[in-house]
């Protein structure tokens, strides 16, 4: 009887399940005490600082791109401005003809139609501009007109 009690008893591991491996090959150190220990090498370190390089640089490359793209977007708006103050000047009411290398201002005088003047807002006196002021302009050699003041 006694045969059939040893064989009934669970057989309990005492090794902990969280400290062996089933693939010991796997293991970043030596799984016995027999093995050799696993040191890291220097192949580690400099792909580690490489990489790190690598990283920093086309970081600062893309901030580059990046501020080149603001720098381009701005532009595009200063040229689309430019554009559409143009048509406006060029669908205002002209009353002389504009002389090149000159400063002149645009006003608004209703909801569609533009004048163009020699007067500035400020030189109105003391009645004051009656026109909603758009831009101050100067006519290039061209025949196209760069903004100088745009409120």
């Amino acid at each position: 009887m006694k045969e059939n009690d040893n064989e009934n008893v669970e057989f309990i591991n005492p090794i902990d399940k969280d400290n062996i491996t089933e693939t010991p090959n796997t293991l970043t150190y030596s799984h016995h005490r027999g093995g050799f220990p696993i040191i890291p090498s220097k192949q580690g370190d400099i792909k580690h600082k490489a990489l790190s390089a690598m990283q920093e640089q086309t970081n600062s490359q893309l901030l580059q791109i990046k501020e080149q793209m603001e720098t381009l977007a701005m532009q595009a708006n200063r040229i689309k401005t430019r554009i559409d103050i143009s048509e406006q000047i060029y669908n205002a009411e002209i009353r002389f003809d504009p002389l090149i290398s000159h400063v002149y201002y645009l006003y608004k005088k209703s909801d569609t139609k533009f004048i163009l003047s020699m007067i500035s807002k400020d030189d109105w006196g003391r009645k004051e501009c009656p026109y909603t002021f758009i831009a101050a302009v100067k006519l290039l050699a061209d025949h196209t007109w760069d903004v100088i003041k745009n409120p």
